[in-house]
Formats: C-alpha cells, structure tokens, sequence
C-alpha cells in the first residue's frame, strides 16, 4: 500500500513541477535565452519538486515488496 501512495505523491509533485516548467517557457518568447531559462527554473523550488517527484516514482517502482502484495 505505501508502495501505491508513494507513487501517486510522485506523480502528483511532478505534474506539479512539469506545469510550472512549461509555463515558463512563456519567458522564451519575451527575450530570455534558453541558458538563462534554464538557470531561472534552476533557481524556482516549484520547477525543483518535479525532480523529487520523479525520485518518489522510482523509489516506488524499485522498492522491494512484501511476498504478499499484490503484483500488478
């Protein structure tokens, strides 16, 4: 069962991130250059919990279960 929570977390954090991160791909057509894009959302801890969702996703995918789960 945590193994099911940890990965909706993750899923939810990530799209989370991933929306911020296209969303300010809006500073691209207003001047910005791709590097400094790239170091804003570096900086934004939103565009960052995409990151920590992904690690949440894999930790959920590669923990090892009990014998007794169900394996889908």
């Amino acid at each position: 069962m945590i193994r099911i929570i940890l990965f909706l977390v993750g899923f939810g954090l990530s799209i989370i991130g991933f929306v911020y991160i296209i969303a300010y791909l809006n500073y691209l057509s207003i001047g910005y250059s791709f590097i400094e894009y790239l170091r804003f959302i570096i900086t934004r801890i939103e565009c960052l919990i995409s990151i920590l969702g992904i690690i949440f996703i894999n930790i959920a995918i590669f923990m090892k279960g009990d014998r007794n789960e169900l394996c889908v």
